[in-house]
């Protein structure tokens, strides 16, 4: 265990992971104390994070997440909650998660899908860009807050010219939430998929327009290899083929959808477009993750760790979150009230550990704490 600090995070298929705090001198006390698992002895230590499959089953949090956060004391200040889920603000998310679980969860405990992309606002802070995924002009909105200042929809194509996808008419309110402007003079330079389309007709439709006219929608088509080189970066925030909601079986998620625009393109031009990804399990996610945990350390304390913490990934989802948290070098937990499913076989990433519930996942990880720091 790091001289200074032991950490424990859950993660998981969509809104995922915890990052618990515990001081050594805890972990000795904890070392004397009876079996690990009373409430009472884990009341001054932890950290959590809300995950479809872990502690999240769509709307309802899972009995075993509450029990499993009230041991790790959620309001620690230490906690940080990394998910592939999105498409609202993180001030928004935090909100509605404290009234789940009846801790506050503050915005930089809290790591969603896209909160990446504030690393790299500065490449495209002032260049017209596209945005996909959520509800009406919500993931606009999350991407003006991070700095982006020049930010469209699809739905504002929509309203531009709906002979564009003529399948579609927009409501009301999806009318109210576009920018009027002529797409015709704009050139796009990239497309962000903040959070999972809505509408995949349409939204692969205009991300193939974009790409075959180099920007311009409605513009001529660029010969194949001009596309391929026309400089449009084409980024996804959120990998998971699947995700685990309140119905009995997984859903299709952000990773589906780009599969989907990838064989349409392919079929179009005999080519496979280049993208960038973004969310668990990439690297690129877990280091951004783990760069957050260490500055929130350094706030508290007041003392840049020199170790390299011990973090403990809990997720649902061999895929992503074993995948991410094995290559990451950090300890991974799988539970089997999500994506994962026993029946089908052994997971396709081996965690350190399987659990039953997140519950239990605490239980271990702590425990195995205990006994190192002995």
């Amino acid at each position: 265990m790091p001289a200074s600090w032991a950490r424990l995070r859950v993660a998981g298929d969509r809104p995922s992971r915890v990052v618990k705090t515990v001081q050594p001198a805890e972990v000795k006390r904890l070392a004397t104390a009876a079996p690990i698992a009373p409430a009472a002895t884990m009341a001054t230590r932890g950290v959590m994070a809300v995950v479809d499959g872990v502690l999240l089953r769509g709307e309802t949090a899972l009995p075993a997440a509450k029990r499993a956060l009230a041991k790790l004391e959620g309001d620690n200040p230490m906690n940080q909650w990394i998910t592939n889920g999105g498409g609202i603000s993180e001030d928004e998310r935090c909100r509605k998660l404290t009234g789940q679980f009846g801790f506050e969860i503050k915005p930089t405990q809290y790591i969603q899908a896209h909160t990446v992309l504030k690393s790299v606002v500065h490449k495209y802070a002032k260049e017209p860009v596209l945005v996909l995924g959520g509800k009406r002009d919500q993931v606009r909105k999350v991407a003006e807050g991070y700095g982006f200042e020049n930010v469209y929809t699809t739905l504002d194509v929509m309203a531009w010219n709906p002979s564009i996808w003529p399948f579609y008419e927009l409501s009301p309110e999806e009318h109210t939430s576009t920018k009027k402007v002529n797409f015709t003079s704009i050139p796009l330079r990239a497309v962000f998929v903040f959070h999972d389309p809505r509408n995949w007709a349409l939204d692969v439709q205009v991300l193939c327009d974009v790409i075959q006219s180099g920007g311009i929608i409605g513009g001529p088509y660029l010969p194949v290899e001009q596309q391929l080189e026309s400089g449009i970066d084409v980024v996804f925030c959120n990998p998971d083929l699947l995700w685990r909601s309140d119905f009995e079986r997984p859903r299709l998620g952000q990773g589906a959808f780009r599969e989907a625009f990838l064989a349409v393109y392919q079929a179009l031009t005999g080519k496979r477009y280049p993208c960038i990804q973004y969310g668990k399990p990439t690297k690129a996610t877990y280091k951004f993750a783990e760069k957050v945990l260490v500055d929130r350390l350094e706030e508290i304390s007041g003392v840049r760790p020199s170790v390299h913490p011990e973090v403990y990934m809990v997720g649902d989802n061999p895929e992503s979150d074993i995948a991410g948290a094995n290559g990451a070098g950090w300890s991974s937990v799988l539970v089997r009230t999500g994506v994962y499913n026993p029946e089908q076989g052994p997971p396709t990433h081996t965690p350190t550990y399987i659990a039953e519930d997140v519950e239990e996942a605490v239980e271990w990880a702590i425990k195995r704490e205990v006994e190192r720091g002995r």
